[in-house]
Order: C-alpha cells, then structure tokens, then sequence
C-alpha cells in the first residue's frame, strides 16, 4: 500500500492570483488600469462603455473595465 504524503510546513505553496478588484469601483478607467497592471503584469484591459456588447469567451488574461457616462468603473473589474 502506497504511503500518502501530507503537507508540511516546509511544503511550498502556490500563490494565489487576484481575480477580482472590487476596490476600484468609483475610480478613473485610467486609474483602475494602471492599478490592474501593477498586480497583474501583462493583462490585457479593456474598457467597456455604458449600453456596449462584449463576446462572451473567457481569456485568462483579459480584465474588462465596466464604465459609466462619465468614465468611472461601475462594477468590480475581473479575469475574463
């Protein structure tokens, strides 16, 4: 029968990866992306005007800026 090894203190572990920033909603669309590039290197941001169609494919490295009228991100920007 095949030992089971369990973690230890010393094992490493995986950093989890931010999803989400829901800090930003109320702030600039240029300052939410450069927030967004600072801890996600090499995403790709995009800004979604108020009333446009956005494809429903999921990128993992693509973040989409929900904005109003007057250029604020309105909902929590996240991965996809």
């Amino acid at each position: 029968m095949a030992e089971e090894k369990q973690p230890t203190a010393s094992t490493p572990t995986l950093p989890t990866s931010k999803t989400t920033w829901p800090e930003l909603v109320g702030s600039t669309a240029e300052e939410a992306e450069k927030k967004i590039k600072e801890e996600k290197p090499g995403a790709l941001v995009h800004v979604v005007p108020p009333n446009s169609f956005v494809t429903m494919d999921f990128r993992r490295n693509r973040v989409r800026l929900y904005v109003d009228s007057s250029g604020k991100v309105e909902r929590p920007p996240s991965i996809g």
